[in-house]
């Protein structure tokens, strides 16, 4: 049984940081192409970051280009995302999503499997 966790989301004011984490349990981890996701009540689940199976290389939403940072621990199954100056913009359900592909893709209906989300909330 596939299973992605979140965890590390929380409420920070702006200009703050958050650091996310992504277990994965039950894949073969390095076969997937990670990306975290987030989505706010009422609109479209938005592409955040993306890291490709080895983590030679990664791509940004422009939003978030500068600011966050995805990386992944292979041997821990796990990816992060880093988020620095954040803005009250930012505030959504982040969610980690696996991609049995050797690219990245920013349509959701392209990743296999999905985390819970967690929270992330900036205020003013």
């Amino acid at each position: 049984q596939v299973q992605l966790v979140e965890s590390g989301g929380g409420s920070v004011q702006t200009g703050g940081s958050l650091r996310l984490s992504c277990a994965a349990s039950g894949l073969g981890f390095s076969s997937y192409v990670m990306a975290w996701f987030r989505q706010v009540p009422g609109k479209e689940r938005e592409f955040v970051a993306g890291i490709l199976r080895y983590g030679s290389s990664t791509t940004y939403a422009d939003s978030v280009a500068g600011r966050f940072s995805i990386s992944r621990d292979n041997p821990r199954n796990t990816v992060i995302l880093q988020m620095n100056s954040l803005k009250p913009e930012d505030t959504a359900v982040y969610y980690c999503a696996a991609r049995h592909a050797i690219m990245w893709s920013k349509a959701g209906h392209d990743y296999d499997y999905w985390g819970q989300g967690t929270q992330v909330t900036v205020s003013s």
